[in-house]
């Protein structure tokens, strides 16, 4: 009997780095070709690096999961770009990765944070609430555009006031 064991994942959250986007890039792009969020070019990750927080093995550094708070507004951000791999979904890195967004946008001052998701579920045990795309100003929608689904969008908005 030949029972192989996965590898621990020593895994940790933290702020992305420039040695994460190549990896970023892959994982968002698997969820992509899944219909599930969004593409993200290298252009794009190089210039909002900055607002990517990382779920990576301590010892490796192994990227395995990424999210993302943009600020769309003056009193208004975006949680996107959420993405876990298989290894350690199911194990609250979603929750931590979306934590920390909230903790980042709540230091700078911004207590209105948003999400276009599918995982509806997900975000409502993290106290967001459903919202008509309406009420989300005109700004917000410059990545939809280039959707492949615009103007057909089946996200569903999703809006958590701190």
């Amino acid at each position: 009997m030949n029972s192989k064991k996965e590898p621990t994942i020593n895994a940790y959250l933290r702020k992305a780095r420039i040695s994460d986007v190549k990896t970023i890039h892959r994982i968002l792009m698997d969820y992509s070709r899944q219909g599930l969020l969004l593409p993200r070019s290298y252009s794009e990750l190089y210039s909002h690096l900055r607002d990517f927080f990382v779920i990576a093995d301590r010892d490796t550094n192994e990227v395995f999961g990424c999210c993302a708070l943009s600020i769309a507004w003056e009193d208004l951000a975006e949680v996107k770009s959420l993405a876990i791999e298989p290894p350690l979904q199911g194990q609250g890195w979603g929750r931590n990765l979306v934590e920390a967004c909230l903790s980042d946008a709540v230091t700078l001052g911004i207590y209105k944070v948003f999400t276009l998701t599918y995982q509806v579920e997900f975000f409502e045990k993290l106290g967001f609430k459903k919202i008509s795309k309406d009420v989300l100003p005109q700004k917000v929608w410059a990545d939809c555009l280039r959707c492949p689904k615009f103007p057909e969008c089946d996200e569903v908005a999703m809006l958590m006031e701190m």
